[in-house]
């Protein structure tokens, strides 16, 4: 059989090709900016008749979406060498003068503080000297003026809380969640065996409790509960008509009819009309 024989043009065909690079301009498409007149073609839904102006395609109010393109904000951006952002200037030298050199703090002079007046000394003066109008106090106070010292400064301020050596500051983190005790339905028989605890416990009262005597009703309950019945008169009846039949009867039978008069009494208070056969008066 004839050998396989590669050629050069096979070699350079399976030769992986380098990437393309793209620039920031082919990838990012460029800035929208504003429509202007030139950009306005027949048939688009900013066109318009009459006089038209540049300015008229820079409000937002007037300039409309074009189908299928986002609205145009009508705000023009600047050039393409703009840098976006905030720009801070640096004061330290950079680099360089941060390898050549340190830059160390210099400690502020310190001036001495004025100390603060003792007024309960002074007023404690101004009263042994027989001063009380406020006029008086004043004139007193500016020829005795009475600071406190350092000293004494230091004992009313408050001194920071003795803390132990090896306290530990933050939150304290959750405990873990006792997955264990879920999968082995821990907590149901807990609170099994506590219901159970508390049936008994009901039980035992129940068997340790004072039974009372009975309880006997006197006149005055029984009164309180009776009910004395209602009379009910009979229909009234034109006494010619008397012992004439009822030509139309409705019920099939007598107990039928007993059963409904029996009902229409019973919800008479409830409905409305002078026959009381009409709607209910609650609803």
């Amino acid at each position: 059989m004839p050998e396989a024989r590669t050629s050069c043009h096979d070699l350079t065909r399976w030769k992986k090709k380098p990437p393309v690079r793209r620039t920031v301009s082919q990838i990012c498409p460029p800035p929208r900016r504003p429509l202007t007149v030139a950009d306005i073609q027949p048939g688009m839904e900013n066109e318009r008749l009459g006089v038209v102006r540049d300015s008229m395609f820079q409000n937002p109010l007037i300039v409309k979406a074009e189908l299928g393109k986002p609205r145009e904000r009508s705000c023009s951006l600047p050039g393409i060498n703009f840098n976006y952002g905030l720009y801070i200037r640096g004061q330290d030298g950079g680099v360089p003068e941060a390898i050549g050199h340190w830059n160390v703090f210099k400690q502020q002079p310190t001036y001495p503080h004025e100390l603060s007046r003792d007024y309960i000394a002074m007023n404690r003066g101004a009263v042994k000297a027989g001063l009380v109008t406020a006029r008086e106090n004043f004139h007193y106070r500016q020829l005795n003026d009475i600071r406190i010292s350092d000293q004494d400064d230091r004992r009313l301020k408050k001194e920071p809380p003795s803390l132990p050596p090896n306290m530990t500051f933050g939150i304290r983190a959750r405990p873990s969640t006792p997955f264990f005790d879920l999968l082995q339905h821990r907590y149901q028989q807990l609170w099994v065996q506590e219901q159970k605890a508390n049936q008994k416990a009901i039980k035992l009262e129940k068997k340790y409790k004072v039974i009372l005597g009975k309880l006997y009703e006197t006149r005055s309950s029984q009164l309180r509960k009776y009910k004395p019945p209602v009379k009910l008169d009979a229909l009234w009846h034109v006494p010619h008509f008397q012992k004439v039949g009822p030509h139309l009867d409705t019920f099939p039978t007598e107990a039928h009819r007993q059963r409904a008069f029996k009902a229409h009494r019973e919800e008479c208070a409830v409905r409305q009309g002078t026959l009381r056969m009409g709607n209910y008066t609650h609803p």
